[in-house]
């Protein structure tokens, strides 16, 4: 409920008819979260084809708390709330927020009947959930997901260092800190695409990196 609560909240003054972003448009991160959603709904339909409902529940709560809580919406606040209302970087993120939402509702319907339908009461545009079919979702390719999932490990390491900093007393959030990177010279690269947008996806002040060993 609390993932939907921002889902909606964030695409009320969102309309997909007149602003959406096309795909190839978007900020990768977005991208990414779509590819994301798109190989979630993959193995969903595959559990529901054979009435596997179980690992459906946990697939879900999973995305729900680590790909979105733990990252992309975590990562996306400032965006949301600091760019202007018809910026590129607002409407690239309520595109994706408003199709991953149109997937979310759809996913749980079946076993979260009430709250899908609360839900679509809001944000849906028929009479019921339940007389929608599964929606297309643009699926990235493996090179977008393998450099987006090696991006969240880096970002799980370094979270690790400033709770460690945390626990000293030397800061307080993590927008307090300011962080060098020291990679290998695949990890370099990568992170040199980010370019000053590292520091938005480590919610760091500031954010470098240089060649070194690890």
């Amino acid at each position: 409920r609390n993932t939907l609560r921002f889902l909606l909240a964030n695409t009320s003054d969102f309309d997909p008819a007149t602003e959406s972003v096309d795909y190839k448009d978007m900020l990768e991160i977005d991208q990414y979260a779509l590819a994301r959603a798109a190989q979630l709904q993959k193995e969903i339909i595959g559990h529901y084809q054979v009435y596997e409902f179980h690992p459906v529940v946990t697939k879900l709560q999973l995305f729900c708390s680590e790909d979105l809580g733990g990252f992309y919406l975590d990562v996306l606040k400032d965006r949301l709330y600091t760019t202007a209302p018809q910026s590129l970087a607002r409407r690239s993120a309520q595109t994706a927020l408003h199709q991953i939402t149109q997937a979310l509702l759809r996913w749980m319907a079946p076993f979260l009947s009430f709250t899908a339908e609360e839900a679509w009461k809001i944000f849906g545009d028929s009479d019921t959930i339940f007389l929608e079919k599964f929606i297309e979702l643009p699926a990235g390719d493996d090179a977008l997901l393998a450099k987006w999932n090696r991006i969240r490990e880096i970002r799980d390491l370094v979270n690790k260092d400033i709770e460690a900093v945390r626990t000293e007393g030397k800061v307080g959030a993590s927008l307090q800190a300011e962080v060098t990177l020291s990679a290998q010279p695949e990890d370099l690269a990568l992170l040199q695409t980010l370019a000053d947008d590292l520091k938005f996806v480590l919610i760091t002040s500031a954010a470098s990196v240089v060649a070194g060993d690890e």
